[in-house]
């Protein structure tokens, strides 16, 4: 399972933007979904998931600025980042928690996801 995430950049506080994140190897339908992000100083951190079945997870700080969702049809998976604000500069990781039997799950923890992408920097400026 191959993911590939992109779409991040620079962008003034209180803008948006949407990252991607594109599963080869697997069908999406059989993963749930998650990202990560790292600040530099800091631990990786949870900010959302979206399970097999459509069920959503949000870190406290996130809720009601981001939105993940996913494309079945285009095995992507989407996060929308809404007025951001410089907190939120970090990587932004996707990650894949593919089980061997099709359970929904929403996993804040990055040890109970199998598979990880390269990452994408995403920087809001004050």
């Amino acid at each position: 399972v191959q993911l590939q995430a992109s779409g991040g950049g620079l962008v003034q506080a209180g803008g948006s933007l949407r990252l991607s994140c594109v599963v080869s190897g697997r069908t999406l339908t059989r993963c749930n979904m998650g990202w990560f992000r790292k600040a530099p100083g800091k631990e990786r951190e949870f900010v959302a998931a979206i399970s097999w079945s459509g069920g959503r997870s949000y870190e406290d700080s996130v809720k009601g600025r981001f939105t993940i969702s996913r494309d079945n049809a285009k095995n992507t998976v989407y996060l929308q980042m809404n007025s951001l604000i410089p907190e939120d500069t970090a990587i932004y990781y996707c990650a894949a928690d593919v089980p061997p039997v099709q359970i929904a799950s929403m996993r804040d923890a990055a040890d109970g996801y199998d598979y990880w992408g390269q990452g994408t920097q995403v920087t809001v400026s004050s």
